[in-house]
């Protein structure tokens, strides 16, 4: 086995995320690793395609604040302290590409539902940071396969 030395989480805050920190949690006791964790919010825009007639802003904030409580409550049950919990607004590819980068991780673990079809040829976050990371990927199945 590797030896990883901080290990970035990628979790949705779906029930999914449960298996996938517990396989992060155990990664990083098994080799004394730093684990972070990182949430992405995709911006309303984004979700919609930018063509939505009206302000979304206070709708992202409820979102955002949300988002942020669900995900220190989440991170509090792994003792991961405030400093290593990312919430990002962006695309979830990228921008865990980019928080894996920043903080110079060694491994990044992120669920995949092993999809198949249209779903696998549209490809998922999972594949798509798979493909754009510059550190390993741990991909824990989740979910029912199809």
């Amino acid at each position: 086995m590797a030896d990883y030395s901080r290990i970035l989480l990628a979790v949705d805050l779906t029930e999914d995320s449960e298996p996938v920190s517990n396989r992060a949690a155990r990664l990083a006791t098994l080799s004394a690793a730093e684990l972070h964790i990182v949430h992405v919010i995709e911006p309303l825009s984004l979700a919609y395609g930018g063509d939505v007639p009206m302000d979304l802003s206070t709708v992202q904030d409820q979102i955002h604040e949300q988002a942020r409580s669900h995900l220190e409550e989440f991170a509090r049950g792994l003792g991961i302290p405030l400093e290593r919990q990312h919430l990002i607004f962006g695309r979830p590819e990228s921008e865990i590409q980019r928080t894996a980068e920043a903080i110079e991780a060694d491994v990044i673990v992120v669920g995949s539902h092993g999809r198949h079809g249209l779903a696998l040829l549209l490809g998922s976050t999972a594949n798509g940071v798979l493909h754009g990371a510059t550190c390993d990927v741990l991909a824990v199945r989740v979910g029912q396969s199809a």
